[in-house]
């Protein structure tokens, strides 16, 4: 069976409730290896709940189809407050990117509660921002940004990542509605060891198997190196 868009792997699929600090409550899934540990967990972030992103963005959806089983990794994805998906409905309203790192922080703090191992945060456009803003507050690997605006974010705090002993990843698509390579390359100046990923035909929502897949490589190529090549093909 070739994989691609609508196939789901084999996983064990969770659903799951994060809490946050201000008392929302908020719906989403976990996705793990079936058989054998994870060796990593990616928490994702999804796009502007105000432009339609929610937990089953497609770039987040297939993470969540395909990772567990072809890379180990455990995949957590859940909406931000106010947004509404299959899945199920989460308090709260959109909080303009401030409010959100209340639902960071209850996303990290599940993982700590469930000892998920090695977490990395992996935004997709709004939630790159969130991820910049206030991933360093928690115990994370890194952050890998998918198609950053920086428009909520600041030199300074993106200048916080440099020397963090945290990796930054930035997958930069060639053709981005907002941030493209050479404006990308004058933004992370202030971080010098962050790891720019120039993505050439690459468009922001990443449409298209080809795209996707290069996506999916270069988020394990950050998380678990040890499973790529990634594999086209699945045994039913």
């Amino acid at each position: 069976m070739e994989i691609r868009s609508g196939v789901e792997l084999p996983a064990r699929r969770t659903d799951i409730e994060l809490h946050t600090s201000d008392g929302l409550r908020l719906v989403g899934e976990l996705a793990e290896p079936l058989d054998v540990p994870a060796v990593a967990t990616i928490v994702c972030l999804h796009p502007l709940p105000t432009g339609g992103g929610f937990m089953d963005s497609h770039i987040i959806r297939k993470a969540a189809a395909r990772l567990p089983a072809l890379a180990r990794i455990a995949v957590l994805r859940f909406n931000f407050r106010g947004v509404t998906s299959p899945r199920g409905h989460s308090e709260g309203s959109f909080g303009d990117g401030i409010e959100e790192r209340k639902d960071l922080e209850a996303a990290i703090e599940f993982v700590t509660e469930r000892g998920l191992p090695t977490p990395w945060l992996v935004g997709w456009s709004f939630g790159t921002e969130v991820a910049v803003a206030y991933g360093l507050d928690h115990p994370i690997a890194g952050a890998i940004l998918l198609s950053p605006p920086l428009k909520r974010v600041s030199d300074e705090q993106l200048g916080r990542w440099s020397g963090s002993g945290r990796r930054l990843v930035a997958v930069i698509p060639e053709f981005d509605d907002y941030l493209r390579p050479d404006e990308a390359r004058e933004r992370f100046a202030v971080v010098p060891d962050a790891e720019l990923v120039m993505v050439a035909g690459g468009k922001h929502l990443w449409v298209g198997e080809e795209q996707t897949r290069r996506v999916l490589t270069e988020i394990v190529r950050a998380v678990n190196p040890a499973a790529l090549p990634l594999a086209t093909e699945w045994a039913d």
